[in-house]
């Protein structure tokens, strides 16, 4: 039978695994882009972004998503940025590409994501990067609510402005999402019989706290064959554009997505690695 002495220890033990473990405090100076969650922050090495070149048929939003990600870099005014719209049009690697660009030309900025899980810990996050002589992105990648969900979205509009826990001037939010309103909007609501448009106005408000909203729609096929085109010359691969048009109309719509797709499996075939 075990002494009093080995009891106690094993007691211990069990109390500290069962303890959280202290977080170490992050350096918001030390990383390109950082993950937040609901454990707290953690460092990324790497933004995994393409080339700016290589991002094509969406040359004016390329152009005001890189101008506003400049001036905040560079301490200026920018603004908050929403961007909806089309699936797999390069909404979030522009964003990503349009940051690590401005790091290479000496701003000082990072991009911290967030999930939605962790969209309650926004002051806290907040709380932490005012106190850093760093300028902060805060991405929120493919943003939606429930929609029974009328409060996260208010606190979003009151962080984006006017509340008492609003982003610091530091920091910048920027969204992507499906939706230009963000909020599912469903056909009953038209059936409200008390005001009905509130409610539409309600949602479309937060979409209105963004200083910059960017749409991105599908990409026609000559937008398609160019974005095509720019992938197969930077690999140096064959480009069979009759098949490239085949394999988008098989997956039912033309993207950057899809182009980078079929990208791939023509460097598959090829044997060729792409990065």
């Amino acid at each position: 039978m075990e002494d009093q002495a080995q009891l106690l220890a094993r007691i211990a033990a069990a109390l500290e695994q069962l303890a959280p473990r202290q977080r170490r405090p992050v350096d918001w100076c030390a990383s390109p882009a950082y993950v937040w969650g609901s454990e707290g922050a953690r460092p990324v090495d790497r933004i995994e972004a393409p080339s700016l070149d290589l991002l094509r048929g969406i040359d004016q939003q390329k152009a005001s998503v890189l101008s506003n990600v400049s001036r905040l870099a560079h301490g200026a005014l920018a603004h908050d940025m929403l961007l909806w719209g089309a699936r797999g049009m390069g909404k979030s690697a522009l964003l990503r590409a349009c940051v690590a660009h401005a790091q290479e030309q000496g701003g000082s900025i990072a991009l911290v994501q967030i999930g939605t899980d962790a969209l309650d810990t926004l002051p806290a996050l907040f709380s932490q990067l005012a106190k850093e002589d760093r300028n902060f992105i805060v991405f929120m990648d493919d943003l939606g609510f429930a929609q029974d969900d009328a409060t996260t979205p208010r606190h979003l509009r009151s962080w984006l402005d006017g509340g008492v826990e609003a982003r610091p001037a530091n920091v910048r939010i920027a969204v992507t999402s499906n939706r230009r309103a963000i909020i599912a909007r469903h056909g009953e609501e038209q059936d409200d019989p008390i005001n009905p448009r509130d409610v539409v106005d309600d949602k479309l408000a937060l979409a209105d706290r963004f200083g910059l909203s960017l749409g991105f729609h599908n990409a026609s096929q000559q937008d398609y064959l160019e974005i095509l085109r720019g992938y197969a010359d930077e690999y140096r691969l064959e480009l069979d554009e009759a098949e490239a048009l085949e394999w988008a109309k098989r997956r039912g719509t033309r993207s950057g997505r899809i182009a980078w797709h079929f990208i791939t499996e023509l460097a598959g075939r090829a044997g060729k690695p792409i990065a």
